[in-house]
């Protein structure tokens, strides 16, 4: 009798064990950070620090490159299948997404016409183009920045209907001085949550701890 008693507390206190382990290795989303027109994966040196500082480890952060001169909707099907390897590399079932600039339109896409929602837990946009930019007229040349232009089939398309589809949450971070995304209130997202920030420039986001500690505590919430 005392050995079957034995057993069943050791069973149990394995049993407690287990659950206490398993709610403890529950850690946040791996986030994935999506780079603009011109950028790489280089861009995020400063917010990868900072989401470090935070207590994220780097093997939850993953910075996606793709080549900005090709249509948006390209690459956001290569989000995709960067997404998919992320889930499947870390066992998550959703991931973060932060952006800047014309990587509003990659993510969003991939999101709204690619079914990503389902996908991504948090949305931030950074001086996103999410409404275009009429700065884009100076790189008509390229297949992306025809489609960053306001009022071009992709916007229109991107931009009608729901413009924050399923049960993600989205937030957009916009600046008056922004200086890229013309007229600057176009980084606004129909339906998330759009902050205004005083005084920075376009490029300046990606290097402003405090706007990304604003992003970080957004997606704890």
């Amino acid at each position: 009798m005392r050995r079957i008693l034995g057993v069943l507390l050791a069973t149990a206190a394995m049993a407690a064990f287990g659950s206490f382990g398993v709610a403890n290795a529950a850690g946040p989303n791996p986030v994935v950070f999506v780079h603009g027109y011109t950028g790489s994966a280089s861009n995020w040196t400063t917010a990868q620090a900072q989401f470090r500082l935070s207590g994220y480890s780097s093997s939850e952060l993953y910075a996606f490159e793709y080549d900005w001169s090709q249509s948006n909707k390209r690459s956001a099907a290569e989000l995709a299948s960067y997404v998919d390897n992320v889930l499947a590399e870390t066992g998550a079932n959703k991931v973060d997404i932060v952006n800047h600039s014309m990587g509003g339109l990659v993510t969003r896409w991939y999101m709204k016409e690619l079914g990503g929602h389902t996908d991504v837990a948090n949305w931030a946009s950074l001086a996103g183009a999410n409404q275009g930019t009429t700065a884009a007229s100076a790189c008509l040349q390229y297949a992306s920045c025809r489609e960053m232009t306001p009022g071009s089939d992709f916007e229109e398309r991107l931009n009608s209907g729901d413009w924050t589809p399923g049960d993600s949450d989205y937030a957009t971070w916009y600046s008056p001085t922004d200086g890229v995304i013309i007229p600057y209130t176009n980084t606004r997202v129909l339906g998330a949550d759009n902050n205004h920030v005083v005084g920075q420039t376009h490029i300046g986001f990606l290097t402003d701890t405090s706007v990304l500690g604003e992003v970080i505590d957004f997606f704890e919430e």
